[in-house]
């Protein structure tokens, strides 16, 4: 298949309202600026008539494309699954409430094309959001700043802009699709740059997320964190907590021995060894060191026999 300028990426659930003005939107858009395109439509197992609408809408615009699942996945799904589908020299991915404005995609994909970013994420600096999501959303961004190193405002803006080749080697599960850039970054796609961008009030149904979503938002964040530092050398991480855990222990326990021998070669009338607290502490530490270094070694064996362990990404080749 020839290449796009630009593919535009849309997960959505029960959107069935806002789905004909967006793709209207978009096209004028596109056609304005004379870009090639194709729009991808990834319904998530809407329970309205959305997929009756994307029907109707790709018989209209052959650049319509439309993915639908049996049931409801999740974002991440339908965005990994638009990624693999897009074969646009950039890949936007936006969100379908008409929140996000297809008016960004020009300059979008001028930032991606000509001022070589591998990706562009918006910023949400001006919200309509009520202060029950807009707060928790700051501390969130806050924390993923602090932990990632990735200097971005808005990590959970649904309006992003990729290189193709930079989708195509990155898998977006769970709930990941809020850590797209930490992604990025781990797949060796390090020039990561923010685009301010116009939010605008929701203008049809009702909100898909709830407050749920930052908690389970800063578990991610710690299993992506997880994986992108020690997901191929576990060891590091159990090995060396499991080593300190057991020789503190230790440590403990043999202070508690000399202490004792100290006591019965002077002839003083010592405590009983298992009468101290520190005893069972000492105790405690070495078996949970011990647990923690045998998790890490057999982790380190399950990641070796993985079958993509010497599987790399490789970005430019000469000769041969």
């Amino acid at each position: 298949m020839n290449k796009l300028d630009v593919s535009i990426v849309v997960p959505l659930y029960n959107e069935e309202e806002s789905l004909p003005e967006l793709v209207e939107w978009i096209t004028k858009v596109v056609v304005q600026n004379n870009l090639t395109y194709e729009i991808m439509l990834v319904d998530d197992g809407s329970r309205d008539n959305s997929w009756q609408v994307i029907e109707s809408l790709s018989n209209e615009n052959n650049h319509i494309k439309g993915i639908r699942f049996r049931r409801n996945f999740g974002k991440s799904a339908a965005l990994h699954c638009g990624f693999q589908e897009a074969v646009g020299d950039v890949v936007i991915s936006m969100d379908a409430d008409l929140q996000d404005s297809p008016d960004e995609i020009p300059e979008l994909v001028r930032m991606v094309r000509h001022d070589g970013f591998h990706l562009v994420s918006g910023w949400k600096k001006k919200r309509f959001d009520p202060l029950g999501k807009t707060i928790p959303s700051k501390l969130f961004n806050r924390t993923a700043r602090m932990v990632s190193g990735i200097k971005l405002h808005d990590f959970n803006c649904g309006l992003k802009a990729y290189r193709n080749d930079v989708v195509k080697n990155i898998e977006v599960y769970g709930e990941m699709h809020r850590y797209i850039p930490i992604l990025a970054k781990r797949a060796g796609f390090s020039k990561i740059g923010e685009k301010v961008v116009t939010h605008r009030e929701r203008k049809y149904g009702v909100t898909k997320f709830g407050i749920e979503r930052f908690i389970k938002g800063f578990l991610d964040l710690l299993s992506v964190l997880f994986i992108s530092k020690f997901g191929n050398r576990p060891m590091h991480l159990f090995g060396a907590l499991g080593t300190l855990t057991f020789f503190v222990g230790f440590v403990s326990a043999l202070w508690l021995g000399i202490r004792k021998l100290w006591f019965v070669y002077h002839a003083i009338q010592a405590p009983l060894v298992t009468d101290s607290p520190y005893f069972y502490i000492s105790l405690t530490c070495m078996i949970l060191g011990t647990q923690l270094f045998m998790t890490g070694f057999i982790a380190e064996l399950v990641s070796r026999i993985r079958p993509d362990r010497n599987q790399y990404q490789i970005s430019d080749r000469i000769g041969g």
